[in-house]
């Protein structure tokens, strides 16, 4: 079961002892039904309310306390009666109860017909005192007292909430006094102060924790949401308006989280089809569930709306089996990240509220893994978040998601919807923790092969970086990548979503915190920047292959120092983190190429006069700001802004210095509270946690195959277990070429390394030429000098010679003392001096400069060729001053000499 719920309280464990104990025989009736023992409230304070007949049918009210464990009778009725609805005090000194008098059976046998059929009482109960009528009417009323925040010290004011079935709420202001000791009265006798809150609605429901009022207002054929704020020192405000295309019956009100009445809930359940709750998550989501009437049988319709969002998204699911008598209402709950859509015995949809806008991002369950064993019914209400009340059987549970059935479920699903799903909720649901992370890189390993829709290891890291980064600085979930994809077009079997744009909310407020500024900064970014300006590696990429076919003296110029110094101040960063000694050889040399993408992601401003130095395109400029729209309106993906920069940094000219100053001024008003320097710091740790993630990887991998350091061993074949950890390094450097990210230094002298030891010749060479393998100095530097010259290994070396770069086979070269190498080297020294020399010819024929003469014309003219170019100041190895025409003169002869089997002296 992928749920996992804890009882918090139930009636049967916690209450019937004690009833038991004050021998109240009647509340022991715990049959399917009976009303005798039912649960009417839970309050913020954790504080649920309960009620039960006595052995003389006398009515009870009491209490249990979810912190202290304990039980606390409330009051009597020395009557049978039917409570309604029930709330208590912050400071559990007054008592507000609603009840029906009798029933229409009853009624009926009355002999005066003008007694009211429900009392609203507000009663002293600090001791046991006054009792004040609040209504008297023949329509249903609801009560709820509001709590102050938490920790503020006890009021001598109380509000109280009453709603009313003839569709508006009110709110009633009550002062207590102290008399005498330890009593508590309503100071004045008279009517109570009292304010309209809401009128001519037709559904409504209370949120808590939060003390916000949530309800409906028909409008036309559509209907209107509307919230309403109380605050602790003020009165209320109205302070959201959203217009949603719901048609929501008008003749009754539905209420959601006032109490619960267990008579009239059961014959509402058996009638309505339709359940409409709102939920809230700390990140500024708001949702607006709703289960569906279809005409369909074995059908269920339920729609979510995203309204921090902008859309909404409507699920059919056709039902492989279902009863006749069975509800097709879905309960929902409100599990923060995701919101849980259930029907029992059948589905478990879990959607994501941070990211809804693919159906990959939230899992639906059928069969084993959707059941949830104590929640058989649909009677399901969401106090607070992550709780759910099974009002039915009176008992509240703390819902969460298991980490181990979440990874069984990764293990053991073969769709890559699912996998996709559970592997973003391990990651950003439970957060960072090293245990998971483990078992997560380990299931990766395993299924490298088998995800054809999404690669696992960029949706590790791109989800990891999001999630470690986020939480430390505000709205910078909106700035980062959470996802390698920029779309899914695959589909959930069993599951038909249509997604329909609606209206955003409209918020008034000012100066609010919490929870309505996060959302007002939800509803910004969605106005603001659609289309939505996804992450793009190429300009990145392209500024990355540019300096990397650069000269080594590029490096002196200001904005490669900037780039090195970055990429400097990176790795000393992630050193700090790992000081042990390393399992994985990594982090043990330079790498230039590595270095440039390093400092390139990490780029700070250079916008100054004198760094500026070529012009940006207009089509460049053109795609770059989005077709047109205003600069003040975007609101950039955090990648996309640094490449955005790095881009700018370089591709600018004087004239388009206002620009350069103006996106970077736009990125400074998406964190205008952070500033440049924390800034610089965000990005220095994005770098180096990238790279630290891809050395989590490479050093789980590492353990699991019991790997050492024998793989720069050149001399012995790689093991099936070295084959394993080469091909997971090939695919980590798929995924790094696909998102233009860096490695850990060492990480292609590494990967060679196990080639070369894992792959025959001629598979190595095609990795090679085609990119997977890529040239190290310290790899080949290795193996040139360890490997001898058998004629195996001669060829290796020769290929491997061939193939490198100029810079690097200069310094390398030398290690291998070889006719080979040497007639190779000589080459190549005389076709760089001849193309120095291009059309001119020599001034004269020098005179004889080596130690013998050779009576072969020829090489003596050539000879003397490239002595005469020397003499000119050409020397293209000026670090090598043994190469030179002498060299080229006896390399050429030991050549000759061994063509014709005669022996060189």
């Amino acid at each position: 079961m992928l749920l996992r719920l804890v009882p918090e309280f139930e009636l049967r464990r916690d209450v019937l002892p004690w009833l038991a104990e004050r021998g109240c025989a009647a509340a022991l009736d715990t049959s399917e039904n009976s009303s005798a023992l039912y649960v009417v409230n839970v309050e913020r304070n954790g504080k649920i309310i309960y009620t039960w007949k006595g052995d003389q049918r006398n009515t009870h009210i009491g209490l249990y306390d979810l912190q202290t464990k304990q039980n606390e009778h409330l009051y009597m009725f020395e009557k049978n009666l039917h409570i309604i609805s029930c709330s208590v005090n912050n400071e559990r000194t007054l008592l507000a109860v609603s009840f029906c008098q009798y029933t229409e059976e009853e009624r009926a046998t009355q002999l005066l017909q003008s007694v009211s059929k429900y009392l609203t009482l507000l009663i002293e109960i600090h001791p046991i005192n006054n009792v004040r009528v609040l209504k008297a009417v023949d329509s249903c009323v609801r009560v709820q007292f509001l709590y102050p925040v938490e920790g503020r010290n006890a009021s001598r004011e109380s509000r109280l909430l009453l709603v009313s079935e003839d569709k508006y709420i009110e709110q009633f202001d009550i002062h207590v006094v102290a008399e005498e000791e330890h009593k508590v009265v309503i100071q004045k006798s008279g009517q109570l102060p009292r304010a309209r809150v809401a009128d001519d609605l037709v559904w409504a429901q209370w949120d808590m924790m939060e003390q916000r009022l949530f309800y409906i207002v028909p409008k036309e054929s559509k209907s209107t949401l509307r919230c309403v704020q109380f605050y602790p020192e003020e009165n209320f405000n109205s302070i959201l308006e959203s217009h949603l295309d719901i048609a929501v019956n008008d003749t009754q009100l539905k209420l959601v989280n006032f109490g619960y009445d267990y008579c009239q809930d059961q014959d509402v359940a058996s009638k309505s089809l339709k359940n409409l709750q709102v939920f809230t998550s700390k990140a500024g989501g708001l949702c607006v569930c709703c289960s569906l009437v279809s005409d369909i049988p074995h059908e269920i319709i339920y729609s979510i709306y995203f309204l921090h969002k902008g859309y909404n998204k409507t699920f059919t699911v056709s039902l492989e089996r279902a009863e006749s008598h069975q509800l097709k209402e879905v309960a929902f709950m409100n599990l923060d990240y995701y919101v849980a859509a259930y029907l029992p015995g059948q589905f478990l949809h879990l959607l994501n509220i941070q990211h809804p806008d693919m159906l990959c991002y939230s899992l639906f369950l059928t069969g084993e893994d959707a059941r949830i064993d104590t929640l058989q019914n649909c009677s399901i209400r969401c106090p607070w978040v992550s709780a759910a009340l099974d009002c039915s059987a009176g008992s509240l549970y703390h819902v969460s998601i298991s980490d181990s059935a979440l990874l069984q479920l990764l293990h053991k699903s073969k769709r890559d919807c699912e996998r996709l799903a559970a592997l973003h909720c391990a990651l950003l649901y439970f957060q960072h923790t090293e245990d998971l992370e483990m078992q997560i890189i380990q299931w990766i390993s395993e299924n490298l092969s088998t995800c054809h829709s999404f690669d696992p290891i960029q949706e590790f890291i791109i989800a990891s970086l999001y999630c470690r980064l986020c939480p430390e600085t505000e709205n910078l979930d909106k700035l980062l990548p959470y996802t390698s994809l920029q779309d899914w077009i695959g589909a959930v079997p069993g599951v038909i979503c249509a997604t329909d744009i609606i209206s955003l909310p409209v918020l008034e407020f000012q100066n609010s915190k919490g929870f309505w500024e996060k959302l007002n900064s939800n509803l910004e970014s969605v106005k603001y920047a659609e289309p939505h300006l996804h992450y793009h590696s190429k300009v990145l990429r392209r500024e990355w292959c540019n300096l990397s076919e650069e000269r080594e003296e590029r490096r002196t110029t200001a904005y490669l120092r900037n780039i090195f110094e970055n990429a400097k101040k990176v790795l000393s960063h992630l050193a700090t983190w790992d000081s042990g000694a390393r399992l994985v050889p990594l982090f043990e040399e330079e790498d230039y190429q590595q270095q440039l993408l390093m400092g390139l992601y990490a780029l700070e401003d250079l916008s100054s006069e004198e760094q500026i130095n070529t012009v940006l395109s207009t089509s460049e400029a053109n795609f770059l700001l989005c077709s047109g729209l205003p600069v003040s309106k975007f609101c950039l993906s955090f990648s996309a802004a640094l490449s955005l920069h790095s881009f700018l940094s370089v591709y600018s000219d004087r004239s388009k210095k206002q620009m350069v100053a103006q996106l970077k001024d736009h990125l400074m008003r998406h964190l205008q509270y952070v500033g440049k320097k924390k800034i610089d710091q965000i990005v220095l740790d994005y770098v180096a946690n990238l790279l630290n993630l891809v050395h989590q990887i490479m050093k789980e991998v590492w353990r699991r195959y019991q790997l050492h350091s024998c793989i720069f061993c050149f001399d012995e074949r790689g093991s099936a277990a070295e084959f394993a950890v080469f091909h997971i390094m090939s695919r980590i450097l798929e995924a790094a070429n696909g998102m233009c990210m860096p490695l850990p230094p060492g990480f292609h002298t590494l990967h060679l390394g196990l080639g070369v030891r894992c792959l025959p010749l001629h598979t190595l060479l095609h990795y090679i030429d085609n990119g997977i393998l890529q040239l190290t100095e310290t790899c080949v530097r290795k193996l040139l000098k360890d490997l001898d010259d058998t004629e195996q290994n001669e060829k290796l070396k020769f290929s491997i010679v061939m193939r490198l770069p100029e810079a690097l086979g200069q310094k390398v070269r030398q290690y291998w003392n070889h006719p080979i190498n040497a007639n190779f080297i000589a080459r190549k020294y005389v076709k760089l001096l001849l193309e120095k020399l291009g059309n001119r010819q020599c001034s004269r024929p020098v005179p004889e400069r080596l130690s013998f003469p050779v009576e072969f014309l020829p090489l003596n003219y050539l000879t003397n060729m490239l002595a005469e170019i020397e003499n000119q100041g050409v020397h293209p190895y000026e670090k090598q001053d043994h190469v030179n025409a002498r060299f080229v003169e006896e390399t050429a002869l030991k050549h000759t000499m061994t063509l014709l089997g005669l022996k060189y002296s």
